[in-house]
């Protein structure tokens, strides 16, 4: 069986690194970590699920909201590879220098992530993007987050606990759903 690229991302970028070092020993535990400030690490699956729905390609301009201990932002670097970029956005001022220096350790110098401005929802000083990616749950899906979309750009987000996904063709936007999830919120 050949592995595609989701499959080799997660092989070049293991879990542990991410973690807090007592927590480390859990990180083939197919469940969320506790990372600090009332937040987690998704579940490997989970990312694993929205990863492929991203289908993100060599070169994309990734954002990726709610960047956490940096592990996804990694992630999307792997796929993107060096003639991408990733940009990692993060509510909690501590998580986002933690999950930066998370993301240092594995050299990926074509990502970055940085403390989210508040009450901006993504980076769209920096935009547009390819591809985005929203690891909390929205109450509604944010026209903020669509308006930072290229032409034929797609996002994936849990929308009050469905997961979508979004694509934007000019004018137009369509969603499809992809099963339940639990994030925390999107604030």
């Amino acid at each position: 069986m050949s592995r595609d690229a989701v499959d080799r991302a997660f092989g070049a970028v293991p879990r542990e690194g991410f973690l807090r070092p007592a927590l480390r020993g859990d990180a083939r535990r197919d469940a969320p970590i506790p990372i600090g400030h009332g937040q987690t690490n998704s579940q490997p699956r989970t990312v694993e699920t929205m990863l492929r729905l991203l289908d993100v390609q060599p070169g994309d301009r990734v954002l990726d909201v709610g960047a956490g201990s940096g592990w996804t932002t990694a992630l999307l670097a792997e796929l993107t590879g060096p003639g991408g970029s990733v940009r990692g956005v993060e509510l909690v001022p501590e998580l986002a220098q933690w999950g930066a220096e998370n993301l240092a350790a594995v050299h990926y110098p074509w990502a970055s992530i940085e403390a989210a401005t508040s009450g901006v929802i993504g980076a769209p000083e920096r935009g547009p993007y390819d591809r985005i990616l929203v690891s909390a749950n929205a109450r509604r899906l944010p026209d903020e987050l669509v308006a930072q979309l290229t032409d034929g750009g797609r996002m994936v987000i849990p929308v009050s606990s469905r997961m979508l996904v979004v694509v934007r063709e000019g004018d137009n936007v369509s969603t499809s759903e992809h099963g339940a999830y639990r994030f925390v919120p999107l604030r």
